[in-house]
């Protein structure tokens, strides 16, 4: 039997997991490594900060799998590090006699009698997926067994805070160093110093945001030279910003989704706080962009062609480089009707597709229409999410001009805002009457996803 790296992306619970598993996806961290004689059972020995190394094994027809870490994500960065392994054929996975450790845990799985491990070697936390826990019989659990998962559980959770504030103070002391030595020197020099802060976050668990700062080199240098010393103090006081809403609230789900890592896909739809929207939508651009940990971001932004709801939606996935340019399940201007979940936030932006109804294309419509000013647009999200990037627009009527530099940029019909466009754009788009225009702002600049004029929809890049 195969597995190939999608599937490995799709069980991740999230992207910190998945840089881990590559992390762990090399020889020298497993041992004992093997497969049984049809393919569909595989298991290994991972290294680990104990002494023993931890068990791991999947099966392969359902991707059911076990590690005896204490980790509480389902799969572990140990399971994903080992069906990477089968993946990639990073190591050959032998046929061998099944160990005891991987029968037991099979056995149960099927509801059969376990086996006595050989060794009796003590077995440490377990977590079994989908099948599993549906194969085990119910038992009554010892209160006083629940009573100490929970007290541990709780001191793991103080045990990560304390690590994301230590890491946010070393974050803070960071910033004032760069603001005290110097703008430019900071700018000369600034991936250098951003990888630095970003490792120590990583290791303070707080990796969400680490990912921000290493990316933050290459926000400045695609900024005129000119507007990078404004850049950089915009960039590092939306990082105070969001160190201190941290502090304030560090159980929040929406600052610990931008410092730590989000809710997997499953809590957010049991979540009865995330906003459900059935309405029509159409598909604005898609951005892939390959980081500097070895992830993908695949972005698609949809639009609400109906009167209930969030204006925009965006769906955000990840999946390794090394798996090559993945296809996309949407097509920049097609139009569906489905149901999306937001992630619960003030300003909801980021959503899971539920639903998409079948029935092919939905006839041609208008857009909604603009905000009333600009700066409302603008001031919204920031004062309810200061430490954004980026802020979606529907920007009223107008057009995209030229200056003597060779600068684009957008001006209302109305000639009381422009504003300056941070790459190329269409020709089409150039010099036209813009009825609408879908675009991203990112402090400084505008990137156009689509407008529609006189003569239909147009692309940012066609």
């Amino acid at each position: 039997m195969a597995i190939d790296l999608k599937a490995v992306e799709q069980l991740a619970t999230d992207q910190s997991s998945l840089k881990a598993a590559a992390g762990l996806a090399k020889p020298g961290k497993w041992s004992g490594v093997g497969a049984s004689g049809d393919g569909a059972l595989i298991w290994g020995e991972c290294a680990g900060s104990g002494a023993n190394p931890y068990r791991v094994m999947a099966d392969l027809r359902d991707l059911g799998n076990k590690c005896t870490c204490p980790s509480r994500k389902f799969p572990c960065k140990h399971v994903l590090g080992l069906l990477w392994l089968n993946a990639e054929q990073v190591v050959p996975f032998p046929p061998a006699d099944t160990p005891a450790w991987v029968s037991d845990w099979l056995g149960r799985r099927r509801g059969t009698p376990a086996a006595k491990p050989a060794n009796n070697a003590p077995q440490g936390g377990e977590k079994d997926l989908r099948a599993a826990r549906a194969g085990e019989p119910d038992v009554a659990e010892d209160p006083k067994d629940v009573a100490r998962r929970e007290a541990q559980a709780a001191k793991r959770t103080e045990e990560t805070e304390r690590a994301i504030l230590d890491a946010l103070d070393a974050l803070e002391q960071w910033i004032g160093d760069q603001l005290r030595m110097g703008l430019a020197g900071f700018i000369d020099d600034a991936t250098a110093r951003c990888r630095r802060i970003a490792a120590r976050l990583v290791d303070g668990k707080a990796a969400v945001l680490a990912g921000r700062i290493d990316e933050l080199p290459s926000r400045l240098l695609a900024l005129p030279a000119g507007d990078r010393p404004r850049g950089a103090v915009v960039e590092l006081g939306k990082l105070v910003l969001l160190a201190r809403a941290f502090r304030a609230a560090p159980r929040d789900a929406e600052t610990r989704r931008a410092v730590a890592a989000s809710e997997t896909r499953e809590t957010v739809l049991a979540d009865p706080r995330a906003p459900r929207v059935d309405a029509h939508w159409e598909v604005l651009a898609e951005q892939v962009q390959t980081r500097r940990d070895g992830l993908v971001s695949q972005t698609t932004w949809l639009l609400n062609l109906s009167a209930a709801g969030p204006r925009f939606a965006m769906l955000l996935d990840f999946f390794p480089a090394s798996a090559g340019r993945r296809g996309s399940v949407f097509t920049p201007g097609e139009r569906f009707h489905g149901e999306l979940v937001f992630y619960p936030s003030q300003q909801p932006l980021r959503a899971l597709l539920v639903r998409r109804d079948a029935g092919g294309e939905l006839p041609p419509s208008e857009w909604p229409m603009a905000d009333a000013t600009i700066s409302d647009a603008l001031t919204r999200p920031l004062l309810a999410e200061p430490w954004a990037i980026e802020i979606p627009l529907l920007l009223p009527q107008g057009r995209i001009a030229r200056d003597d530099a060779g600068h684009n940029w957008w001006r209302s019909t109305d000639g009381m805002a422009t504003l300056p466009i941070a790459s190329e754009v269409s020709s089409l788009l150039c010099g036209t009457d813009l009825t609408r225009t879908a675009a991203i702002w990112s402090g400084n600049r505008l990137a156009i996803l689509a407008a529609q004029t006189p003569w239909g929809r147009i692309g940012g890049h066609d």
